[in-house]
């Protein structure tokens, strides 16, 4: 059995989304962040960094979104979330990679400036810096989806509910995401995939009410 833990709009959405696209059975377990339950002693023994998603599988544990969506993906090809040609597969991960190390990490320097720099008065500069970087990215992505449907292309694969949480957290900072008209054809594409319905009305998500 497959045990996911999750939050609510969090990044794990992404991995709540592909482990339901599976098929597969699975539990999903809420790790209540707001109440600091990723900081107890029982979640840090799953996740020593305090952060969702985790996966558990077979005695053992995966974490960091990227890996887990690719493990998901090779786990299971029948469901078809990773390409099967060595060269796609990879260009596939390298999308992942880079929504893990560089989308994410802007959305973050744009929405918790505090953790990056300890002087108050050169927050701002520091926030606004991340919210310019992140809108830069999410301007990416949607030149990316320029005559796709889907970010690798005609197929659908772990990389697409992956940029869908970024496109949400683009109406958390603000930012006037449907001027995107690519991202926000792909955002209305996820929302008719049932595994996607699934988990958004689970985890009770605003990406319904802006669609």
């Amino acid at each position: 059995m497959l045990t996911l833990y999750f939050f609510p709009g969090a990044c794990s959405t992404a991995a709540h989304i592909a482990i339901e696209e599976t098929g597969a059975a699975y539990e999903a377990r809420r790790v209540a962040l707001r109440d600091g339950e990723q900081h107890s002693p029982a979640y840090l023994a799953i996740n020593p960094r305090g952060q969702v998603p985790a996966l558990s599988v077979d005695g053992g544990v995966i974490i960091e979104n990227a890996a887990i969506l690719a493990y998901l993906g090779r786990r299971y090809p029948s469901a078809g979330l990773l390409p099967s040609d060595p060269v796609e597969e990879a260009q596939c991960l390298a999308m992942l990679t880079w929504i893990s190390n560089t989308v994410d990490k802007a959305f973050r320097q744009a929405a918790r400036p505090e953790r990056f720099v300890a002087d108050e008065t050169a927050r701002p500069a520091v926030q606004e810096s991340g919210r310019n970087a992140y809108w830069g990215h999410c301007q990416e992505i949607d030149a990316l989806l320029e005559g796709r449907s889907w970010l690798m292309g005609d197929r659908y694969t772990v990389a697409d509910p992956y940029a869908l949480v970024y496109y949400g957290w683009g109406l958390r900072l603000k930012l006037p995401m449907q001027d995107l008209a690519n991202y926000t054809r792909h955002r209305d594409r996820l929302l008719q995939r049932p595994a996607v319905r699934t988990v958004l009305e689970r985890e009770e998500s605003p990406l319904f009410k802006a669609a």
